[in-house]
């Protein structure tokens, strides 16, 4: 899923990840498997992209092959912190990796945000500033602060770019909402003020590192 000009662009004739040589499927399905008669059809779009992103042809994608296949806007690959946190949200089984089922969800969740990151780029930089991440959290119902929206801008630009680049936009999203429900669930009067013991607190700060 590389940028061009700010945005992901369409490579594989089609696909929206870069290219990468690989085995060639069965007719069955990646590498001749045939999916069971419960699991949906996995469209030839999605066929094509995992199995030039599986380069080890395990059937299975891991942190760095999806790593190596996410450029984002500034030319880089998406850092380890975002990699691993979408893996770990649709690996069913717990292994470190996803199958293709699991890729097809992982492929939409991420252009969509893609999608939400492109509306809030509104000169198509490839990054986002303070003015631009303050209105995406706004409309998604969060009113921060201007000098919290600049401490999570600096918490993810260690060289003073004061801009924060899609991988991060996605990791900073999703924290952010853990967080949130981690804390409705206790803000049981809906004041915005919980009372929390400390091993609470751990609990929660350590379930967002996993």
């Amino acid at each position: 899923m590389a940028y061009q000009g700010g945005y992901p662009q369409q490579q594989y004739g089609g696909g929206g990840y870069g290219q990468h040589p690989a085995a060639a499927y069965g007719a069955g399905g990646y590498g001749g498997y045939a999916p069971p008669p419960q699991q949906p059809a996995v469209s030839p779009e999605i066929q094509n992209i995992f199995r030039n992103i599986d380069k080890d042809n395990t059937g299975r994608i891991n942190n760095r092959e999806l790593q190596q296949a996410l450029i984002n806007g500034r030319g880089d690959h998406f850092s380890d912190t975002a990699c691993n946190l979408m893996i770990s949200m649709f690996d069913r089984n717990k292994t470190g990796t996803v199958d293709i089922f699991d890729f097809e969800k992982l492929y939409n969740y991420i252009n969509q945000w893609l999608q939400v990151f492109k509306n809030f780029d509104r000169d198509a930089s490839g990054h986002i500033e303070e003015s631009e991440l303050t209105q995406a959290l706004t409309q998604m119902g969060f009113r921060f602060s201007p000098p919290f929206i600049q401490y999570l801008i600096a918490k993810n630009d260690p060289i003073n770019r004061k801009e924060i680049s899609v991988d991060q936009f996605i990791v900073t999203c999703i924290q952010i909402q853990r967080f949130t429900d981690a804390f409705r669930v206790r803000d049981t009067e809906q004041k915005g003020v919980i009372t929390i013991g400390f091993e609470d607190f751990l609990g929660i700060a350590l379930s967002m590192c996993s």
